[in-house]
Parts: structure tokens; C-alpha cells; sequence
């Protein structure tokens, strides 16, 4: 397991035991929540019968401090109305919307009366209080700690949730931002370090020239292309952090190039073609470029087992204004649960691979060269189509005279 399925995987297992974490919240509190519902449903049903029977033992003084303490220890929001949604009489709702105006008259808020009376319809059904002979519904709604209860585990998993991907989003990018400096600081260290040796190559090479009389031997000329290539290399690494300079190039001629350089170091049972458009054009910076068609001409070959094929097809887009690039392969091709995975850092199938060869051709497309790259079709056993998308530049127009 690569280190970044690891790391996935971890995000997984945290993720379920947040999850679970705000369950079990959920359950308590509802738990909770009901019953405290039961005991102010009692509590109701008791103030409904101290009420009632308070209406025909006005007389009795030890009755009436029993009356006066269950009203006073009610919090309940009550409505008496009868059959008609008359509202006779109410407790516990909000003075400023119900007063006196200094007579025997009860003067109110029609509109929020109405809205009280249909939230209580809709939470409990109404208890019957029977005064002299006159039937009353009464009704009620939850009390205000109740009701901030009932939505408090939900509230406080919402604030956990943006508390947490908030610091996981500060994280991440602290992160990167340190990743990106350790790879900005390896990869121009390398640049430095391969100077030295390259400067020296190229002088030895001058030497056996002049003491061999051999400047048009074959190999020496091999050596000055490797020597060269080395020194593109350590142009590239120099180039990692730095934004780089975008060029108009022909991407045909560009491409072809680089293959011409690379299939004469790749096993004569891979064939290598191109094809498309051969005017096409676009910014690139080459260096950084022919890293990306290295990347994937060496996936490519390390994909064909035996004999096989690796072709690239570039197509112009002109309603979008795009250069497609599709490098296939007849390899072995690739699961397409993997697809999005193979670019991640640290993926690979080799038992020596690093898995940084995709995710650094990643990088430089979408971040050097404001483009993309995916997966476009793979089928196992038959083969894989990478697909870099470029913007493309004007075409090149040839001057008369």
C-alpha cells in the first residue's frame, strides 16, 4: 500500500469516528429531549385539573396557595380557547404582543394569537377543561429550553463540522505550502549539484576529441546528445518554483523531436508513431515540456511487456481553442478505479518506482502550463490513452514575398 492510500485511508477511519461521534450525540440528546417532552406533558395535564377544579373551590384558602404555586411553577406557553378558537384566556406568551389597555376589555395581537394557536395545534393535542359547565380546549407548546434541545446536537455538529474543515483546509495548505518549499529547495539543490559533473563530462569529452581525432565518431557524438540531455535536465530542476517563460512552439515538431531522442533508447519492440495536426501551436516552455512527454513515454514503454506500440495524436479544438495531446499505449493498461489515483504522489506498480513521475507531469501541465491531464480511456490487457489539454496559440501563417 502506497503512502498516499495510507494516508487516505486514515482520513477515512477519522471521518467514520466523527460521524459515530455525532450519532451518539444525536441519540442522547434525543433521548433527553423526550424526556423532558413526558414530564412537561404531566406537567400541562396537572395544570389543566388544578385549573379546573380551582374554578369551583374559589373559597378555600389552602386550595388557592396550591392553585398559585402550580401556575407560578408552569413555564409552559397556554392557550384556553373553545370549539371556534375563541381564545378566552392565555399564560406564558410574549407581553409585548398581549395587554390591558386600563379597562376589563382584553386587547391583543389577532395575527400572533393565531400563529401561537396553530403552532400548538401542530405540536400536542389539546386537553378538555370543563368551567361551569362550559367545555375549553386547552393548548400548549413547548417550552423554549425544550425546543433549543431539540436542535442543539444538529446546531453543535454544524459548528464542529465548519470548525474542523476549516482547520483541515488551514492544514492542508500549510502543508502543501511546506511540501512545495522542500521540493522548490531539492530540486534546485539537484540543479546545483549536477553542474559541477556536467561541466566536467563536457571537457573530458573535448579531450578525447583532440587526442583521438574523433570528431566524427558515432559514439562521441552519443555521448555529447546524453551530455546535453543532462544539461536539460538540470535546466528543468532549476526551473521547479520559478515561474517559467511560455514560448508559441509547433507541438509536432516539438514532440517529434523528443521522440526522435528517445526511442533510439528504448527496446527496438516498441514503435513509436505520431500523428495529427502538424501546424498546431501553443506556449510551452520545452524543457518542462519534454518532461511531461518523458514521463509518459517511459510509463508507456514500462507498460508494454513484450512487443507493442506507443503513438501520440494531436488534435486542435478550434471552436474551444485547444491542443488535445492523446498518448497511447498498448501496455497492460490501467483499473479505472485508478485513474485519478495514479497522479497522486507515491502511486506505483513498480517494485523499484517512486510514484512521482505522473504527479510531477501533473503538476507542471496544470500549474505551468494552466492545462490539464487525465486518464482519457484504458482498458486492462489492451492498453491506456493519456490526454494532456492544452490552450492553444495562433496558427503559423507563412509570409509571402
Amino acid at each position: 500500500m502506497n503512502p498516499y492510500q495510507k494516508k487516505r485511508r486514515w482520513k477515512f477511519f477519522l471521518l467514520i469516528f466523527a460521524i459515530l461521534i455525532g450519532i451518539a450525540s444525536v441519540f442522547y440528546t434525543d433521548s433527553f429531549v423526550k424526556k423532558m417532552e413526558r414530564e412537561e406533558a404531566n406537567q400541562f395535564q396537572l395544570w389543566v385539573k388544578v385549573t379546573e377544579r380551582s374554578m369551583l373551590l374559589m373559597d378555600n384558602d389552602d386550595f388557592r396557595v396550591v392553585v398559585e404555586s402550580v401556575r407560578n411553577n408552569n413555564k409552559l406557553p397556554v392557550i384556553v380557547a373553545d370549539s371556534a378558537d375563541f381564545i378566552s384566556a392565555y399564560f406564558g406568551l410574549d407581553s409585548t404582543k398581549t395587554f390591558y389597555p386600563g379597562n376589563d376589555k382584553l386587547v391583543y395581537d389577532s395575527l400572533y394569537f393565531v400563529r401561537q394557536l396553530a403552532q400548538m395545534k401542530r405540536q400536542h393535542k389539546p386537553e378538555t377543561m370543563n368551567i361551569f359547565g362550559d367545555k375549553k380546549l386547552v393548548y400548549y407548546k413547548d417550552s423554549f429550553i425544550l425546543t433549543q434541545l431539540r436542535y442543539f446536537p444538529y446546531i453543535q455538529m454544524g459548528v464542529i463540522f465548519l470548525f474542523l474543515l476549516t482547520a483541515y483546509t488551514a492544514f492542508s495548505s500549510a502543508r502543501k505550502d511546506e511540501q512545495d518549499h522542500v521540493w522548490v529547495g531539492l530540486a534546485k539543490e539537484t540543479a546545483h549539484q549536477l553542474g559541477t559533473p556536467i561541466s566536467s563530462l563536457m571537457a573530458w569529452v573535448e579531450l578525447m576529441k583532440s587526442k583521438f581525432d574523433a570528431e566524427d565518431d558515432p559514439l562521441i557524438a552519443e555521448m555529447e546528445n546524453d551530455i546535453k540531455r543532462l544539461e536539460i535536465i538540470t535546466d528543468r530542476f532549476s526551473k521547479i518554483g520559478s515561474k517559467p517563460i511560455l514560448e508559441d512552439h509547433t507541438v509536432y515538431i516539438v514532440i517529434s523531436d523528443f521522440i526522435r531522442y528517445f526511442k533510439v533508447r528504448t527496446s527496438d519492440k516498441v514503435k513509436f508513431s505520431i500523428t495529427g495536426d502538424e501546424q498546431v501551436r501553443a506556449l510551452l516552455n520545452v524543457p518542462l515540456f519534454d518532461w511531461v512527454i518523458e514521463n509518459l513515454l517511459k510509463n508507456a514503454a514500462n507498460a508494454i511487456e513484450n512487443e507493442g506500440s506507443i503513438s501520440v495524436n494531436i488534435i486542435e479544438n478550434l471552436a474551444k481553442e485547444q491542443v488535445f495531446i492523446d498518448v497511447t499505449d498498448s501496455g497492460k493498461g490501467i483499473p479505472r478505479s485508478k485513474f485519478d489515483a495514479v497522479f497522486q504522489p507515491g502511486y506505483t506498480t513498480r517494485k523499484r518506482g517512486w510514484g512521482l513521475g505522473l504527479s510531477l507531469t501533473k503538476r507542471i501541465v496544470e500549474n505551468y502550463h494552466s492545462g490539464e491531464i487525465f486518464v482519457k480511456e484504458s482498458e486492462l490487457g489492451k492498453g491506456t490513452t493519456f490526454r494532456i489539454i492544452l490552450k492553444s496559440s495562433l496558427r503559423y501563417e507563412p509570409t509571402t514575398t
